[in-house]
């Protein structure tokens, strides 16, 4: 079928395998391809779009084992299926700018009956190909960003590529569940290869249930997982749109002209907190009740606050902490809902997790490894708790702060030197994977030497600073100098940017200040060789694999570097990824930055997750993109949940202090439906056997956070000191990490929200203010007022 818009075809099942936007000079097929599933072995036919499972009575059913009555004619399609004495019906449609999807269940028995669970696949193409053609994981693949509601369930489909248009799904009829994912993908990192791993998600509409018996999130008090009671003689009914939309604020405009409300709301509150929560609601409709809820002492707290919003705004009294959800109902009956976080201090939960770690993690000389941080991992991300430590030491020093910093100390001379290099010599890496090493692994251990070298001789007890900042540079050496390997792997990985960008700078200033001139000059032209080389390749996007075929651990810091290195189109240009990387959604969870690997389903990923973040805000202050700004806070929102022990709908709640690594968003997540809507470590799929029991060799630790830490060193740099003054697209003044209050037409209080304040910058107008006052003036016509 063909209109205007859309071009739409079905296989002989009356699966939608081709659908295309006319508007899209490259034409993307924003739907999983069949022949991409033969291409490269993935024998996923059962879930192209359109087909289902249902499960009645306790026997699942699936639609790829019944053969459907396809009737085609000029504008639609309807595929009839008759499974388990039921008749599901879907209708295809081409109506002007959209693709109308309509299921109907129906049920000819004489008796009512339960459905358990009802999914049906709506397999929009979000693909990691595997290819090192770039340019199709760019253009052919989408980031999908899902939004759940009862009635208002939608799905932001983004080209990775950020040039649209893109691809929205919008509930428009019926009542939905939730959006379930499962994943295929084929993972050869012990095979001494890269790119090593490539895969596809495929997303499941919730329409009933969702889960097998006592496979429920059991904490999950927000999202449904109820059964479907359908009358005798009683037909169901749903309806989805799919139409183009270019960014973020045009999604949610495309979901108003299809009836849904549109909420803006802050990610992140604290508590004693008014809410600032806009609702524009659909035309002819009228609102209810509002009610906000949350979890205390594992009792529902529900208060309605009607009225306290007025003129489209909810201002309201934040108490309790962890997840919120603002629940909207219309006189109608239809709900929305959006879901933000509530803390107390940010502060507080760097500082408990700092101490945690040295008291809990740290082995000292009474376990095996002696002076290693557990758990133990071969992957120098794992060091990246000993840069949070000394980072935060470095912020704001304590009385813990000596006895801190030594234990790190202790851990990078007698256990990071010996394990990574053979008899500790920074020239000769010992092959921890098998036959080769990581050459990316070097960066995390550079960081930790270059913090050390930022104390004090009084607060180290083995060597003085200049010893560290020696070995830093010897190591950070061996990580960006191809000359220093012999290896094709480490030789490519050496000229692969990384989290580094973070701190090279300082490093680089640190080096020339205390005279190491010949490691200087080093490091200074091997830097100056990658993002010049990068910056050259900027048109092929080579910098965005890594170990796999297209990755934000890539494109992220390539980012950032080049921002950093003054490459301003070059970065420009990656920019874009990071844009369509970071997610959008009624759910501050879900705009997470795009990535499964770690997860097998959408996810929160703790130490990428915030890497992007940093990347954009990296990049912000360079290019003065807001969506940048914007897209860098959201994601980090997500991060600090990672560390959030007031969080109550995890099945395993963490102690203040403890930490995951990984959230999958998903629910159900249908690789491991026990780990959907829950914070995990990633030893969890030692169970699962493959290459996790070659990661994991010990088995499932129960320790959730293996490879945490760098992130937050990186956000301690950033959000973690930094507010953020900018000017929204109708000119008026707003800020992130932050609260503005109006005073008179021209002058603005700014309450920064950062952990650690030192300064607010104003970067479209290149103005800021360096203070650690929390609290700053600003006038539009004099600029910042208040100074310390």
């Amino acid at each position: 079928m063909e209109s205007t818009a859309f071009k739409l075809d079905v296989n002989r099942r009356g699966d939608i395998v081709n659908l295309q936007n006319l508007a899209d000079d490259h034409r993307m097929n924003w739907v999983v391809d069949p022949a991409y599933l033969e291409q490269v072995g993935y024998a996923d036919q059962d879930k192209l779009f359109g087909e289902f499972t249902l499960t009645v009575d306790g026997q699942t059913y699936r639609s790829a084992d019944v053969t459907p009555t396809v009737a085609e004619t000029a504008d639609r399609v309807t595929v009839t299926y008759t499974i388990a004495d039921l008749t599901l019906t879907e209708t295809y449609r081409l109506v002007a700018d959209q693709v109308i999807w309509d299921v109907d269940l129906r049920n000819p028995q004489q008796h009512a009956v339960t459905i358990t669970n009802l999914g049906v696949w709506a397999s929009l193409a979000y693909v990691m190909f595997r290819d090192k053609n770039v340019h199709r994981n760019m253009a052919d693949s989408a980031a999908v960003f899902p939004s759940i509601s009862a009635n208002f369930t939608k799905l932001a489909g983004v080209r990775r590529d950020n040039q649209g248009p893109n691809l929205g799904l919008y509930q428009t009829a019926g009542h939905l569940q939730s959006v379930g994912t499962y994943n295929e993908w084929t993972n050869r990192f012990f095979e001494n290869v890269s790119p090593s791993l490539d895969g596809l998600l495929f997303h499941q509409l919730i329409l009933a249930g969702g889960y097998a018996p006592g496979m429920a999130p059991k904490n999950d008090w927000i999202y449904e997982a109820a059964p479907l009671t359908v009358a005798a003689q009683e037909t169901v009914h749903w309806a989805f749109a799919l139409q183009a939309f270019t960014t973020p604020t045009d999604f949610q405009r495309v979901a108003g002209t299809n009836g849904h409300p549109q909420i803006s709301y802050d990610p992140l509150l604290f508590t004693g907190q008014m809410t600032n929560i806009t609702i524009q609601l659909p035309t002819g409709h009228h609102l209810e009740r509002l009610v906000l809820e949350h979890q205390a002492n594992g009792e529902l707290v529900r208060r309605d606050v009607t009225d306290d919003y007025r003129d489209g705004t909810l201002k309201t009294l934040i108490s309790g902490v962890g997840e919120h959800c603002l629940r909207l109902e219309l006189t109608d009956g239809r709900t929305d809902l959006v879901v933000f976080n509530v803390m107390d201090s940010v502060r507080d939960l760097i500082e408990t997790r700092v101490d945690w770690l040295t008291t809990h993690a740290y082995n000292g000389k009474d376990q095996t490894p002696q002076d290693a941080f557990t758990p133990i991992s071969n992957q120098g991300e794992s060091l990246g708790k000993l840069s949070l430590i000394l980072q935060a030491n470095l912020l704001n020093r304590t009385a813990k702060t000596p006895e801190q910093v030594q234990k790190v100390e202790a851990s990078a001379v007698n256990y990071v030197k010996t394990k990574w290099f053979t008899d500790g010599d920074f020239r000769h890496p010992v092959n921890l994977y098998g036959d080769f090493y990581r050459d990316m692994d070097f960066e995390y251990i550079g960081h930790v030497y270059y913090l050390l070298a930022q104390f004090d001789e009084h607060t180290l007890a083995l060597n003085a600073p200049a010893t560290y900042l020696k070995w830093a540079a010897q190591v950070f050496n061996l990580r960006v100098n191809a000359a220093l390997h012999d290896s094709p792997r480490a030789k490519e990985e050496a000229h692969m940017l990384g989290v580094y960008f973070l701190y090279i700078n300082d490093l680089l200033r640190a080096l020339q200040t205390h005279g190491l001139t010949d490691e200087y000059q080093q490091i200074k032209q091997c830097w100056q060789d990658a993002t010049k080389r990068v910056a050259a390749h900027s048109a092929d996007y080579q910098a965005a694999i890594t170990e796999h075929f297209y990755d934000n651990a890539g494109f992220g810091p390539a980012t950032g570097a080049l921002a950093n290195a003054g490459y301003v189109d070059e970065a420009r240009r990656y920019a874009e990824l990071l844009k369509a990387n970071i997610g959008y959604s009624n759910d501050f969870r879900s705009q997470a930055p795009d990535r499964w690997w770690e997860a097998q389903s959408y996810m929160i990923h703790s130490l990428w997750g915030g890497i992007t973040a940093a990347s954009a805000l990296d990049a912000y202050e360079v290019l003065d993109d807001t969506d940048l700004l914007l897209g860098a806070y959201r994601a980090f929102v997500g991060v600090l949940y990672m560390y959030d022990s007031h969080a109550t709908t995890i099945a395993n709640p963490l102690a203040a202090g403890e930490a995951a690594s990984t959230y999958s968003i998903a629910g159900p997540n249908l690789n491991r439906p026990d780990l959907s809507r829950n914070r995990f470590g990633q030893s969890t799929f030692a169970q699962d056997g493959g290459i996790y029991s070659r990661l994991f060799p010990d088995g499932d630790t129960g320790q959730a956070d293996w490879d945490m830490g760098e992130e937050l060193a990186a956000y301690l740099t950033g959000f973690g000191q930094t507010a953020y003054l900018y000017e929204t697209a109708t000119g008026e003044l707003a800020v992130v990490n932050g609260r503005l209050n109006q005073l008179s037409p021209t002058r603005y209080e700014i309450t920064s929200a950062a952990p650690y304040p030192h300064a607010v910058k104003f970067i479209h107008r290149h103005q800021s203010c360096q203070t650690t006052a929390p609290t700053v003036i600003y006038d539009t016509e004099q600029g910042f007022l208040t100074k310390d």
